[in-house]
């Protein structure tokens, strides 16, 4: 199944972001982050729908790996000279959902005024995920309203 589909359990991850955080300006994104921040999301239930931008393959510390996922659609990709976040914005608008993301997405307030309720800021500390938001809820309590 592809990970275009939308149901109620999507969640938005702004994949670029997430390969970047805690990596020392020298270094290059990890793919480990992405892939951290999918097990976590999925293990609270949802289906994380993972976007990035054109770039990133090109610069990610598992070029390799991360153009296999882009193939098999487990990873989805921003067309190239197009700009990531109003991808993920505008999907995450369509589906109703949340976006992981410690970008606070600026230019696009007015746009898209959700972003405050919406968006998950995260940390990942020694490979653990850590998801400050107060309601983020297991998909499944989210559903049945617990």
């Amino acid at each position: 199944m592809s990970k275009q589909s939308s149901n109620e359990n999507s969640i938005i991850v702004d994949g670029s972001n997430v390969a970047y955080e805690g990596v020392p300006k020298e270094s290059k994104p990890e793919l480990s982050n992405i892939m951290a921040v999918r097990k976590a999301l999925e293990k609270w239930g949802y289906d994380p729908v993972i976007i990035v931008d054109a770039a990133l393959h090109h610069v990610v510390d598992q070029p390799g790996q991360i153009e296999h996922l882009l193939d098999k659609n487990a990873i989805l990709q921003a067309p190239a000279g197009t700009d990531a976040d109003y991808f993920i914005l505008e999907t995450a608008d369509r589906m109703h959902a949340q976006v992981v993301s410690n970008d606070e997405f600026r230019p696009y307030r007015d746009r898209f005024p959700w972003i405050n309720e919406r968006r998950v800021p995260f940390m990942i500390i020694d490979g653990q995920v850590e998801l400050y938001q107060p309601d983020l809820k297991p998909a499944d309590q989210k559903r049945h309203g617990g």
